[in-house]
């Protein structure tokens, strides 16, 4: 019951911000704070710097081998020219004689545009939080990774075109734990709000409130 509640609280407090979501294709992953900021990173970089960078978060299980670049397609329709999309596929197998799975992909629409930013530089700042071994819930882990990897790639493009972002994070340490905070401030007012406050209330107020 305090998970649906949660739900609903956070699903009211960014319902806005998300309804009007431009660059965030596909979204089975991200928690409403986290893709807000995916939104102020894309958006701040296509104001500035006119690269289009849209995220597909999805949670299909995507057997190995399987066609990125060819699923990519299913959303062209909806992505403006020039563009790199990051597809985040932490479920998709990767071998077939592993069970090993999650792939990203980095998908341009040029190959100008995939020479703005290092390939490798985006997978490590992505991949890497998520095979860190801490004690963040794999959940977690999904958006802290995303966040900091649309903010890598939105940086060295921008770096590319000779401009600075103000949205993105730009240490990666710093960016780790400013992520954190994001992911995780949300269940901390969740908290406080369906279960701290009550009990709070009763012990100060007694049954009647």
């Amino acid at each position: 019951m305090i998970k649906a509640k949660a739900g609903f609280a956070l699903l009211a407090l960014f319902l806005p911000l998300l309804l009007n979501a431009t660059y965030i294709l596909k979204n089975d992953l991200l928690n409403p704070k986290a893709a807000v900021v995916v939104e102020q990173i894309a958006t701040e970089l296509q104001e500035k710097t006119g690269v289009h960078e849209y995220l597909v978060a999805t949670n299909e299980h995507f057997p190995a081998r399987y066609n990125l670049v060819e699923y990519s397609k299913k959303y062209e329709a909806n992505m403006s020219k020039p563009y790199v999309m990051m597809v985040f596929a932490p479920f998709a197998k990767i071998t077939e004689a592993s069970d090993q799975k999650g792939r990203v992909a980095l998908i341009p629409s040029s190959k100008e545009v995939g020479a703005m930013y290092s390939k490798s530089d985006i997978m490590d700042a992505t991949i890497d939080v998520i095979a860190s071994m801490d004690k963040n819930k794999i959940e977690d882990k999904h958006a802290i990774g995303m966040v900091q990897g649309i903010s890598e790639l939105a940086d060295e493009i921008a770096k590319s075109k000779g401009v600075v972002l103000k949205s993105t994070i730009k240490e990666t340490r710093q960016g780790i734990w400013v992520v954190k905070v994001i992911v995780l401030i949300g269940a901390a007012l969740v908290f406080w709000m369906f279960l701290f406050r009550p009990l709070y209330r009763r012990i100060r107020y007694g049954k009647e409130a």
